[in-house]
């Protein structure tokens, strides 16, 4: 029979493993949303805070965001996304992630021009580039959410902590891909976004169950 001191150790250990399952769990989410930092990273000619707090912010909202949409909304409408969440990021990372190529390309000549006018106009954070990125490296995340609900998962201090270390870990992203980028340049640009089409495959990969880890 456990007296008050046992039970209260038992209690401790209990809440030591669910806050690290709760961690790598939020590791994990934040993965996709780490290496594409890393891209904008490696965009980045003159490095600037704001360049790495504004992935961040956005990364961390969103991740914070989309298990809170699932949690919420329950099992059909999860189950009617699920259908085409990979296709849905896969198309957005592919299209983003091309585009960047495209512009490392023709960088002589934007480089040119910048040189005219002495301005640097940094990596594209754009509303609309970081909403789309936002959600397509968040979208799984929603069935993270209905996971939480069937388990009756204290929703506010977990989407607080996936959100947290998602913010922390794109903005180190952004830090490692502007080492990187600083040295490679045009090279980096392409890199960047061969590896957002790269998460776009693998996301889709690993829906069709062709992937698996």
């Amino acid at each position: 029979m456990q007296g008050p001191a046992g039970r209260q150790g038992s209690s401790v250990k209990g809440f030591i493993m669910q806050l690290a399952e709760l961690i790598f769990l939020a590791v994990g989410l934040s993965m996709d949303a780490f290496a594409v930092s890393i891209t904008k990273g490696l965009q980045i000619k003159k490095m600037r805070f704001r360049y790495a707090v504004i992935p961040g912010i956005w990364f961390g909202v969103f991740q914070a965001l989309m298990p809170v949409i699932g949690f919420l909304l329950g099992s059909t409408f999860c189950g009617l996304i699920e259908n085409i969440d990979h296709w849905i990021a896969a198309v957005i990372l592919g299209l983003i992630g091309g585009n960047m190529i495209r512009e490392a390309v023709t960088e002589k000549e934007e480089n040119e021009g910048e040189a005219k006018t002495g301005k640097d106009e940094g990596p594209d954070m754009g509303f609309v580039t970081m909403l789309l990125l936002a959600v397509a490296t968040s979208i799984d995340a929603l069935a993270i959410g209905l996971s939480f609900a069937f388990l009756k998962v204290d929703i506010v201090p977990a989407v607080t902590c996936i959100g947290l270390i998602t913010c922390g870990l794109s903005i180190a992203g952004v830090y490692v891909g502007h080492a990187f980028g600083s040295r490679f340049k045009k090279g980096a640009a392409i890199l960047g976004g061969g590896i957002l089409i790269a998460i776009g495959v693998k996301i889709l990969l690993e829906h069709l169950g062709i992937l698996v880890f």
